[in-house]
């Protein structure tokens, strides 16, 4: 009898076994990803009984995350208790996010039945923090945690992992600095030097320029938006016209787009001295430029911008929203900045936006006489090689001008920036209204 208990116990520790390593994406429908396909099935695979080191590329939007890392190292986490793992992600709020969402996957019954099946026992969360996760089912007398979570620039020093999960620790900020990339690439190439023997670094990725981290990263896997089947044809054409040429490319198409007929090289940014508490004064007493959205996928743009003996800086921000959502933020930065008077063409609103702003801060309207591109050409590229960026400028604000062409339908950003530097030029001559704020 206790013979046939024990044969059926085995059968039902093996059925659970094989479910966890070859479905693997069950469990994550069950935690509530209910798009997990068999396609997440081979990338929760590779983490689970995977060798080599290898990377990872799919499309925004294809669960790479949540597949991989919360899936796979929730799995991981009981299957192989002994493992641990280190998950790197560009900052500490990124990881942290995927920390929480691991230790709520192993609270869930169907995490617990798998404990119990293969282990006989409960797994309890003996640690859990913003960014480290130890089980009762880890025998390590060290007392390294199974999993520890960090930004990528967090120091390594005393760290090793048998398993390294690097995902998306490159990101749009590499693409518009040279000094952003190389410092990823160094601490890249770190890894390798905490990993233990015979461990395995995974990356899950997207390629923002050619010379980023993800160029040392092996055994390349790509999934574009066009092969995972996880959006339909009309959602791809809506999102390629929600967003610049270069994001869609890289985010969904995984490629980088030549620049043949661009307008602008790589912007270069203020060098805050170190220590210094209050490194934004180079840019005060500047002026503020708003390019309006007015809905419809339209976007905003807002530009501070000083000119100096030398060229220009210029802090820069862009949202995807109506421009009266965005002004409680524009006035915030406006007095951060120490910006003084807003500028704004009158033709779209007939000078509505002017009154609006001149309620909280000094603004003044133009109205707009000049071609875009021309304008853009004129004062903006004629002017970009003494134009230093603020280093918290909008990435999103920089990769509109650096997308920018002639034929470009996105250039509110551009437009703004351009516009504020014609402010500076003595020889144009704008029909404006100035008003006060308060």
């Amino acid at each position: 009898m206790e013979q046939g208990r024990q044969g059926l116990d085995e059968r039902e520790r093996k059925r659970y076994r094989d479910l966890a390593l070859e479905q693997p994406a069950q469990f994550g429908r069950w935690l509530g990803f209910e798009d997990l396909t068999d396609l997440h099935n081979g990338w929760i695979r590779e983490v689970l009984l995977g060798k080599e080191d290898e990377t990872l590329q799919g499309h925004r939007g294809s669960y790479k995350t949540t597949s991989r890392a919360v899936v796979g190292l929730s799995l991981l986490m009981i299957l192989r208790p002994r493992l641990n793992t280190l998950l790197f992600r560009k900052t500490d709020t990124d990881v942290n996010e995927v920390v929480r969402a691991i230790g709520k996957a192993l609270k869930h019954e169907k995490y617990q039945a798998l404990s119990m099946k293969l282990w006989g026992r409960h797994c309890y969360l003996l640690k859990e923090t913003e960014s480290e996760i130890n089980t009762s089912l880890n025998p390590s007398p060290s007392g390294a945690s199974q999993l520890l979570g960090l930004g990528i620039k967090t120091s390594l020093t005393g760290k090793h992992g048998s398993l390294i999960m690097t995902d998306d620790i490159v990101n749009l900020k590499d693409r518009i600095s040279r000094a952003e990339r190389e410092e990823i690439k160094l601490y890249y190439q770190e890894l390798q030097n905490i990993k233990n023997p015979g461990g395995r670094i995974l990356n899950s990725c997207t390629v923002w320029h050619k010379d980023d981290a993800t160029s040392l990263m092996p055994n390349v896997k790509r999934h574009d938006c066009y092969s995972t089947g996880l959006l339909t044809r009309l959602e791809i054409e809506d999102l390629r016209t929600k967003m610049t040429p270069s994001l869609f490319a890289a985010n969904y198409e995984l490629k980088l787009i030549a620049a043949e007929d661009a307008l602008f090289s790589e912007p270069v940014f203020v060098a805050y001295a170190e220590n210094d508490s209050e490194p934004q004064r180079v840019i005060y007493d500047g002026i503020g430029h708003i390019d309006a959205g007015y809905g419809g996928g339209d976007a905003t743009a807002f530009t501070v911008v000083r000119k100096t003996e030398t060229g220009y800086i210029v802090f820069g921000k862009r949202w995807e929203k109506h421009v009266d959502d965005c002004l409680g933020e524009i006035y915030n930065l406006a007095k951060y900045y120490r910006c003084g008077t807003i500028h704004l063409e009158k033709n779209a609103d007939k000078g509505y936006l002017r009154k609006e702003v001149a309620k909280n801060h000094p603004a003044q309207n133009y109205n707009e006489t000049m071609n875009k591109y021309i304008k853009i050409a004129t004062y903006l590229r004629g002017n970009w090689k003494e134009i230093k960026f603020m280093p918290e400028t909008d990435p999103e604000y920089l990769n509109e001008i650096l997308d920018y062409t002639e034929h470009s339908g996105n250039d509110h950003s551009p437009d703004s920036l351009a516009s504020g530097i014609r402010v500076f030029d003595s020889k144009v001559k704008l029909n404006d209204e100035l008003d006060g704020g308060i």
